[in-house]
């Protein structure tokens, strides 16, 4: 993208300089044939989980008395932990506990965003480590431009990282799985259409290794191994899972989510080859050691956050198809509506039985969506559910049902609403900014977030909840 004519040159120039230097015997360079040894430790999608940073420190810390270290990120650090999420400066406590623990680099992924640009901008200009994403160009908004490769060298090695994201966040758009109103003003390739612009990296580079560090998921990941083999390793991020696999013989890692695992890739090079490898997967749940300093900073964080307060009573455990009855509900009776939606992605948590805390709410729905308000009929809302084919949950209605190709809503006496009807329909602005085909009027905007619409209303509801006996569930098949 941007910086693709400096890396054309970049490469025309290193051709010349090798074929101009046959047989450098200088004693400065360093013989090819030498065994170097390298451990990679990386995380991915830890979305704001804070709690096992002192155990990595301590873990990183112990390896680089042995041996060179790098330690990575395959994104989405944002998104999942009201201490981070609601921090007075959003997402901070992720960037700062990452610089003090020593991350290098970390591609950008698809949760970055969800703040905003302004938040994006401040979290990138505090990052202490290196940022690459190779197909996003954050155009005149002002952050940071990310590397699209990153080549870091640690004594007798360098290795290039080059960062991916992921692009499949709305249907007849390039842009990643975020708000799509937060991403407005930036520009998305799929990687698809980028990768070949950087298969002579490790050349130009002159590099020692030359890995991929996505966030596209486990099946894009192996989709570049079949299709793109340019690199010696990869290390992924998105779809959450642990792996330890190669394909096309070339090695691919990911390690779970929320900060449970750390991956740690023992390597030794030779050549500009792999000559070994072994990896582990440390349980950080299991793992007894931490860095004090580190913990003290978590816990700090964690007393100032402030999301103790009781503010409800659940009678019972909430699975998430509980919580998104519950959730619509709340929102229905806060946003004085006749009828609510919820996507079921936005639920992010269970609830469980007893007393209800705040951050219980900010876990289940962590993501700042706004609250809005559409006037539609009937005929409009279920042409929204047929061609958008959207999982949600619903409130105000005893019914949305499906025979053949018809789609029934039933009101709360069991009666069939005639299409013609006309509604008020509260929602989170997530959906109309991804279904926007189907929500053209402009909404009435609310000042309030859906999650502290879901605090006010526990907060002014007394009664015990229990949604456990509801199914609010609904996709058109």
């Amino acid at each position: 993208m941007r910086n693709l004519y400096k890396y054309i040159l970049t490469t025309i120039v290193f051709l010349i300089l090798i074929s101009c230097s046959k047989d450098d015997t200088s004693t400065n360079s360093i013989p090819q044939n030498e065994l170097k040894e390298l451990t990679i430790f990386h995380i991915n999608d830890p979305h704001g989980q804070i709690a096992n940073f002192s155990k990595i420190k301590h873990i990183v810390d112990q390896e680089k008395e042995k041996t060179n270290v790098i330690l990575v990120c395959s994104g989405d650090i944002f998104s999942g932990n009201p201490v981070v999420d609601n921090h007075i400066e959003k997402g901070f406590p992720m960037i700062d506990l990452m610089n003090k623990v020593g991350f290098n680099i970390s591609v950008i992924g698809n949760h970055e965003f969800d703040y905003g640009e302004d938040i994006l901008k401040d979290r990138l200009n505090q990052s202490q480590f290196n940022w690459v994403c190779a197909n996003v160009a954050m155009n005149n908004t002002n952050i940071p431009e990310p590397d699209e490769f990153k080549t870091i060298t640690i004594n007798n090695l360098k290795i290039t990282f080059l960062g991916l994201v992921e692009t499949n966040g709305k249907e007849n758009d390039v842009i990643p799985s975020t708000h799509p109103w937060r991403v407005k003003n930036l520009t998305f390739e799929k990687y698809q259409n980028v990768i070949n612009n950087f298969a002579q990296v490790k050349q130009s580079e002159n590099s020692d290794l030359y890995i991929a560090l996505t966030h596209l998921g486990e099946s894009s990941d192996i989709n570049i191994a079949n299709n793109y083999p340019y690199f010696d390793l990869i290390i992924g991020g998105h779809s959450h899972s642990k792996v330890n696999t190669s394909i096309n013989n070339i090695p691919i890692f990911q390690a779970g989510s929320y900060l449970n695992y750390l991956g740690k890739i023992s390597l030794k090079v030779k050549n500009k080859k792999v000559e070994s490898l072994d990896y582990t997967l440390i349980n950080l749940n299991t793992y007894q050691n931490k860095d004090n300093s580190i913990q003290t900073l978590i816990e700090t964080y964690n007393d100032t956050a402030n999301l103790d307060d009781v503010i409800g009573f659940s009678e019972v455990y909430h699975n998430r198809a509980s919580v998104g009855s519950f959730y619509t509900d709340a929102l229905r009776n806060e946003m004085n509506v006749d009828i609510t939606f919820q996507n079921t992605g936005g639920i992010r948590n269970d609830l469980d039985e007893g007393n209800i805390l705040k951050r219980e709410i900010y876990s289940i729905d962590p993501f700042n969506n706004g609250s809005v308000t559409y006037t539609m009929s009937v005929a409009e809302i279920k042409n929204f559910l047929k061609g958008s084919k959207a999982s949600i949950y619903y409130s105000g209605v005893s019914s949305i049902t499906q025979e053949n190709n018809t789609i029934i809503i039933k009101d709360q006496n069991n009666q069939t609403i005639d299409d013609n009807t006309i509604l008020t329909i509260g929602v989170n602005d997530y959906i109309p900014a991804v279904y926007d085909t189907y929500f053209t009027q402009t909404p009435t905007l609310l000042p309030y977030t859906t999650a502290e619409t879901l605090i006010n209303y526990l907060e002014h509801h007394n009664t015990p909840i229990n949604y456990t006996s509801i199914n609010s569930y609904f996709k058109y098949q």
